[in-house]
């Protein structure tokens, strides 16, 4: 008369007999706090007031079309913008705008923002924060969520009114005025 459990079964009870026992011995996977537990801290809000400088021409644009057509449905662009104090190009930079944006509507002229801001100026050096929305830039003001950051920023919540400066038909250039407000640690 054969076994009645074979080496695989035997072998399969007891991984699992096992790993039961070293998960509630070796620690936890999550932890939930409680608000008072997840609260001894007070939020700040951090206003950001800075320039976005999208140069799509030229010998060194700061936009580079990766997928589709420009000004298309689906035209993707890989970003590396300089921020700055004021609208003008020459002012002083206080970070760089690092991501993609998409044309996402067909009907509107609507991207989606995927983007970090990443300062390199003062107190927020090394700073950065991200936003991930729609941005109909049709609109005189558009606001995008704040969905997180890093540094002093971390935990960041919050959320970014873009509106367009100044538009180069001829040459697709842009400089758009950015206020960010951010909650955070």
């Amino acid at each position: 008369m054969g076994s009645f459990f074979t080496s695989t079964d035997l072998f399969t009870m007891f991984f699992i007999l096992l790993s039961t026992f070293l998960a509630i011995i070796d620690g936890k996977f999550s932890e939930q706090y409680t608000e008072t537990k997840a609260t001894k801290h007070v939020d700040k809000i951090t206003h950001l007031h800075f320039y976005f400088h999208d140069i799509v021409s030229g010998k060194h644009p700061t936009a580079i079309l990766v997928a589709g057509r420009r000004n298309s449905f689906g035209s993707t662009a890989m970003i590396d913008d300089p921020l700055t104090e004021g609208p003008d190009p020459g002012s002083k930079l206080v970070g760089r705008a690092q991501g993609m944006y998409s044309m996402a509507s067909q009907y509107d002229g609507s991207l989606l923002m995927v983007v970090n801001f990443v300062f390199k100026e003062g107190k927020f050096n090394g700073s950065s924060v991200s936003v991930l929305g729609r941005n109909p830039v049709l609109d005189a003001v558009r606001e995008m969520p704040v969905v997180g950051g890093s540094g002093i920023f971390r935990f960041a919540r919050g959320y970014a009114l873009a509106k367009t400066y100044q538009y180069n038909i001829k040459s697709g250039d842009a400089v758009v005025e950015y206020n960010v407000f951010v909650m955070h640690h």
